[in-house]
């Protein structure tokens, strides 16, 4: 395995365009491993599933082709909400995990962004960040990027939603909300783009120094 930056953090948090600019930065592939469950929330509801159902979600998981991850689809609003009702299924999660340890294990390293990717998809990853911000914050984060996508969706309608997920989350024994315990947490409430991008190479340079 090469060297893997693992990227966890909630919804809208920034951890995406972190580890897009740390893949720009160090050359390595980068994975949204969020678009993975987008990607089978999205089938499921073009067949006519339930995101609910398991045993419907599962199956799709296992036949899930990366081409779909490119489809305009998976970054809607809707394709959110679906993804984090077939996230919470177990075997939607298992069917999912080869693909991302996959791609964690290429030379000479990757980026790899989601919520259980310190935990339990690289747990030997070497650096590690949690990257979060306030529910309100990230919200306007949201709100914003559907607005240039152009979904007409209010912002309080955005906020519901990631209180939702949110609640959703830390309603589960097996949530994946949670940080390693040795991953570096990163607040981007208060900053920029630049800043928070800053604050998470100096993180990535600290982990590199500790394995030389």
């Amino acid at each position: 395995m090469g060297f893997v930056i693992a990227v966890d953090g909630p919804a809208a948090s920034g951890k995406g365009t972190i580890a897009v600019r740390l893949g720009e930065a160090y050359g390595y592939p980068v994975l949204d491993s969020g678009l993975l469950y987008r990607a089978v929330g999205v089938r499921v509801l073009a067949e006519g599933g339930d995101p609910d159902d398991a045993t419907v979600a599962a199956a799709v998981a296992l036949t899930l082709d990366a081409a779909e991850l490119e489809k305009p689809e998976v970054r809607t609003r809707a394709a959110g909400e679906a993804a984090s009702r077939v996230a919470v299924h177990p075997d939607v999660r298992i069917a999912l995990r080869e693909f991302q340890q996959s791609f964690a294990a290429q030379e000479p390293g990757a980026v790899i962004d989601g919520r259980d990717i310190g935990t339990v998809i690289a747990p030997d990853a070497p650096a590690k960040l949690y990257v979060t911000a306030s529910p309100e914050i990230r919200a306007e984060r949201r709100w914003k990027q559907l607005q240039a996508q152009g979904e007409t969706v209010t912002y309080e309608d955005v906020l519901a939603d990631i209180r939702t997920r949110d609640a959703r989350d830390a309603g589960r024994d097996d949530s994946p909300m949670r940080p390693a315990d040795d991953a570096v947490l990163l607040d981007t409430s208060e900053m920029t783009i630049e800043a928070a991008f800053d604050a998470a190479r100096r993180i990535v340079e600290a982990a590199r120094a500790d394995g030389s």
